[in-house]
């Protein structure tokens, strides 16, 4: 079936030159005009999406070509865009930058998706040298549909009259002008924008809001949006089970935010109740099947997370009985022995896994992997292939244990064993999109659903 969505990709010409506040802003000026906005952000990133929320009121989804398949991408925008009268994009890095071969770039999706695309350029320090950008983005892939610009960083009116003037003589619209202002930038540390749980953001998008409905064509953005043609959708089930088949806790607070939406929808679609939990203010685990520990920033809370320490008994208890537990780089490292933070302190952590983790001032990698499984784990059989993407300035100390993973580094083609397994616990630095990856959502229920049935078992002896 063809289905409508009037939809914009706001892309940026490089990492930092502002397409996040420009996108954040453009969401939050488009909802308080009575709109619908469904926010969505190419790539991986958990972040940003946390100030779309704030903007828009909707969660905001990933649109990842590594992690989830093409076909199911699109199904995936066109779910969450129901009910919405404009999906608004906001890209990642610059225009055409990706993993291998461009995957996942913003350029790739935007194709994809069909989507017309806005290009935020940073003019500070330039004046007609912006026009030569726009138009060697514009050249570059005439398969992608780039509308117009909006100029970042203004240092006055007669600044953006000069490039205005050199964007219409080649024949490319200014859409909007920001001028440069201290009090709309968001606060970032070593892995990006601090997470909105952390910082009062909402001052924050309400201050994007008024600057771009003042400074932006928001009228002409919206006609770009709206002449985006119909796509083809085919159509997935998302009808969840009606009676839940495992519990699994899911930790998330300050420490642990790191979730994709459609991540968790999926495991709910194949019969999973989620119930959510707090490591650093809760006292125990609650009664489940299975947990998940998903990644975020313990090393900023390493006091708090080993300062509770019923709830690192609580979890320590429960891996040893034998509870599925999957955990991903931030969850990974609270699992370990002990986090090391910047400042050369140790807290002791759960100890599922005898090592440590130190924080580095080097960024250790980043980018898409795909992970072989050596033997039969939680999320899936030996042999299975996963796709996942690492982003970590820690790393892994005293660690003697054998790994149950073989990682691919997509870039370089770089192999490298990772990964622990310990009791029925599967830890690394990867993050994974169960919505992409269904087969490994499926064996962490069975998993769940085994060790369910073994605890009635027990109880009946």
């Amino acid at each position: 079936m063809e289905k409508y969505i009037p939809r914009i990709i706001i892309a940026g010409v490089s990492s930092g030159s502002g397409k996040t506040s420009v996108a954040t802003g453009l969401m939050k000026a488009l909802s308080d005009m009575g709109l619908a906005v469904q926010p969505f952000k190419v790539g991986p990133d958990y972040i940003d999406p946390g100030y779309h929320k704030i903007a828009c009121g909707r969660d905001s989804c990933s649109l990842d070509s590594w992690l989830v398949p093409e076909d199911r991408l699109l199904e995936d925008f066109a779910a969450a865009s129901d009910g919405a009268d404009i999906a608004v994009i906001e890209g990642v890095m610059g225009l055409y930058d990706g993993g291998r071969n461009g995957v996942s770039s913003t350029a790739q999706i935007a194709k994809l998706l069909k989507a017309p695309i806005i290009i935020v350029i940073d003019v500070k320090s330039i004046g007609a040298s912006a026009a030569a950008i726009a138009l060697g983005y514009k050249e570059y892939d005439k398969e992608a549909d780039i509308r117009g610009t909006i100029l970042n960083r203004l240092g006055s009116d007669t600044h953006k009259q000069m490039i205005t003037k050199a964007m219409s003589d080649i024949g490319i619209e200014v859409l909007g002008g920001i001028r440069r202002n201290d009090c709309l930038y968001m606060p970032e540390r070593h892995l990006g924008l601090v997470p909105t749980l952390e910082n009062p953001a909402v001052p924050v998008v309400e201050k994007l809001g008024t600057a771009m409905r003042d400074q932006l064509d928001i009228q002409a953005i919206l006609h770009c949006a709206r002449s985006a043609e119909p796509l083809s959708i085919s159509g997935i089930d998302r009808k969840g089970n009606t009676a839940s088949a495992v519990r699994i806790a899911l930790a998330k607070d300050e420490a642990f935010s790191f979730y994709y939406p459609d991540s968790i929808a999926e495991l709910r679609n194949q019969g999973a109740e989620i119930v959510y939990f707090s490591p650093i203010h809760d006292k125990e685990v609650p009664e489940s099947d299975g947990i998940i520990l998903g990644g975020g920033f313990p090393e900023v809370f390493a006091a708090k997370l080993s300062s509770n320490e019923s709830m690192r008994e609580s979890m320590l208890a429960r891996a040893k009985d034998g509870c599925p537990i999957y955990a991903e780089c931030g969850g990974y490292m609270y699992a370990m022995r002990s986090i090391r933070d910047f400042e050369g302190t140790e807290y002791p952590m759960v100890g599922i896994f005898d090592c440590k983790s130190s924080m580095t001032k080097k960024l250790q990698m980043v980018g898409y992997i795909e992970a072989e499984l050596t033997q039969d784990l939680p999320i899936g059989k030996k042999g299975c292939k996963l796709h996942g993407h690492e982003f970590h300035f820690s790393v892994e100390e005293s660690h003697t244990a054998s790994k149950p993973a073989i990682f691919t580094k997509m870039r370089d083609m770089n192999r490298y064993y990772a990964g622990q397994y310990r009791y029925n616990t599967f830890g690394s630095y990867m993050h994974m999109n169960f919505f992409g990856e269904p087969e490994a959502a499926s064996s962490f229920i069975m998993s769940c659903q085994k060790y369910k049935k073994s605890k009635s078992a027990g109880s009946d002896n």
